[in-house]
C-alpha cells in the first residue's frame, strides 16, 4: 500500500520553524514520528508526502496512493478502523478538517470521536506523555524486554519498562510507576542517571552521567542529553550533554545546547505565556503557564545561554552570551542580546557538515537546497531583528 501524507498549509505554517525542514508527519511525538505511528497500523506501507515544493526532493510525492492521511493527525485504533471502512473516494472529516481519505476525496464522512491533531509546536510536548503511553503499547505488543543485568541499577515497576538489544545501563534509577519507560536499541545510560516515566529514548541515544529525566520526555535517535529535562522532545541527532534545565520544549535535529544552557518554562507571576506566531507574525497568548523553547534544526547556543519562557529559535541560528536573547530569533541569525548579524550560508553549511560528520552522516544536496530556501524565506524577519537590537 502507498500512503500519501499531506500537509495542511495553515497547520504547517503554525508548526514552523519545525516544519521548515520536514513535512508535519515527520515530527516526533511519543516514541515515534507521526508517520511511524501510522506505519504500525498499516505495516509494509510505502510512505510519500505532499508538502511544500522545496521539500519534495527529499520527501517524494506519488500519484498512486491508496490512502491519503493528514500529516498532523495522530492515529488511534478507532480512527484506523473507520478509515478501513471507507470506500474509494470517501474521506473522514473532523471539525471541518480532512483526516484521511481512500484515494482522491470525493465524498465527506463526518468523524465525531476525539482525535489528536498537532496544531502548533506546544501540542507536541503537551501530549507527549500520553503518546509515549500509546506508542509503548504498540512497540511492545507480543514482545519480551531484554533484562537489566547491572546490579547497581534500581527499577521501580519493571513490568512497565522495555529494553531493546544492545542497551548499556550503569548505576541508574528507573521509575516507571507513573508511566512506561522505553529504551531503544544501543542506548547508553551512564552512571547516576535518574529516569521517571513516561519516557522514551530512541536508538543510539546517550544519557550523560547524572542526568535527571523528570517525565514526559522523548530523547530522539542518536541524541546525547544530560542535565535536568522535563516534558521535552529532542527530535533526533541533537546534543544537550551538560548540566542545565530545559522544560516544556521541542528541539529539532542537529542542534547543540552548550554547557550551562537553561530554559525558563514558567513566569514568576504564573501568567500565561506569549509565543511568536508564524501565522500572524506576532506574539500570541498560548493560554499555557508552562512553555519553554522551540528550536529549529541545525541551531546552537554557547555556554551559559539563557532562553526566556516561550522562546522560538529558527533554523541554523547561532546564539551566545549569558543575557536573555529576544524571544523570537529568525533562521540564520548569529549573535546575542547585544545584537545579531546574518549567519552566511557557506559558514552555516560548514558548521552543519562538521556536526553531522560526528554522527557519520553527510549533509546531502537535498538538505543544502532546503536550507538555502529557508535562508531566503526568513530574510525579511532576520533584517528586522538586526535593526531592532
Amino acid at each position: 500500500m502507498n500512503i500519501l501524507f499531506f500537509d495542511e498549509p495553515a497547520l504547517r505554517k503554525a508548526l514552523l520553524p519545525l516544519t521548515f525542514t520536514r513535512p508535519a508527519a515527520e515530527l516526533r511525538i511519543g516514541i515515534y514520528t507521526i508517520r511511524e505511528k501510522w506505519q504500525q497500523y498499516f505495516s509494509n506501507a510505502h510512505c510519500f508526502f505532499k508538502t511544500e515544493p522545496y521539500l519534495q526532493a527529499k520527501y517524494p510525492l506519488t500519484a498512486s496512493a491508496q490512502l491519503h492521511i493528514n500529516g498532523c493527525v495522530c492515529p488511534n485504533e478507532h480512527l484506523v478502523a473507520e478509515i478501513e471502512k471507507l470506500n474509494e473516494g470517501e474521506g473522514l472529516v473532523y471539525q471541518g478538517m480532512v483526516l484521511a481519505s481512500k484515494g482522491v476525496l470525493k465524498k465527506r464522512v463526518d468523524y465525531f470521536q476525539e482525535v489528536l491533531v498537532i496544531r502548533n509546536p506546544s501540542d507536541l510536548f503537551t501530549h507527549n506523555g500520553a503518546e509515549i503511553r500509546n506508542d509503548f503499547k504498540l512497540i511492545t505488543k507480543g514482545r519480551t524486554s531484554c533484562e537489566i543485568t547491572d546490579k547497581h541499577t534500581i527499577v521501580y515497576n519493571p513490568s512497565n519498562v522495555f529494553i531493546e538489544n544492545g542497551v548499556s545501563i550503569k548505576a541508574a534509577i528507573i521509575n516507571a510507576e507513573d508511566g512506561p519507560v522505553y529504551i531503544g536499541k544501543d542506548v547508553e545510560i551512564q552512571e547516576g542517571t535518574i529516569i521517571k516515566g513516561p519516557f522514551a529514548a530512541g536508538q543510539g541515544a546517550v544519557l550523560a552521567m547524572g542526568s535527571k529525566m523528570r517525565g514526559d520526555n522523548t530523547i530522539g535517535p542518536y541524541c546525547k542529553v544530560g542535565g535536568e529535562v522535563s516534558n521535552t522532545i529532542f527530535i533526533g541527532y541533537s546534543n544537550k550533554v551538560h548540566d542545565g534545565f530545559i522544560g516544556n520544549s521541542v528541539i529539532g535535529e542537529w542542534c547543540n545546547l552548550a554547557a550551562g544552557t537553561n530554559v525558563s518554562n514558567l513566569k514568576n507571576n504564573y501568567s500565561s505565556i506569549k509565543v511568536h506566531s508564524y501565522e500572524n507574525d506576532q506574539l500570541e497568548d498560548t493560554g499555557k503557564i508552562f512553555h519553554g523553547l522551540i528550536m529549529g534544526d541545525y541551531s546552537r547556543c554557547g555556554i551559559n545561554s539563557m532562553f526566556n519562557t516561550g522562546s522560538v529559535v529558527g533554523v541554523s541560528c547561532n546564539i551566545y552570551d549569558a543575557a536573555f536573547p529576544p524571544k523570537f530569533i529568525p533562521s540564520f541569525a548569529w549573535g546575542s542580546a547585544a545584537g545579531f548579524t546574518e549567519f552566511r550560508l557557506t559558514e552555516a553549511f560548514d558548521v552543519a557538515k562538521k556536526g553531522m560528520a560526528r554522527r557519520k552522516v553527510e549533509l546531502a544536496p537535498e538538505d543544502i537546497a532546503i536550507l538555502t530556501h529557508v535562508f531566503g524565506a526568513e530574510a525579511q524577519q532576520r533584517s528586522l531583528l538586526m535593526k531592532t537590537i
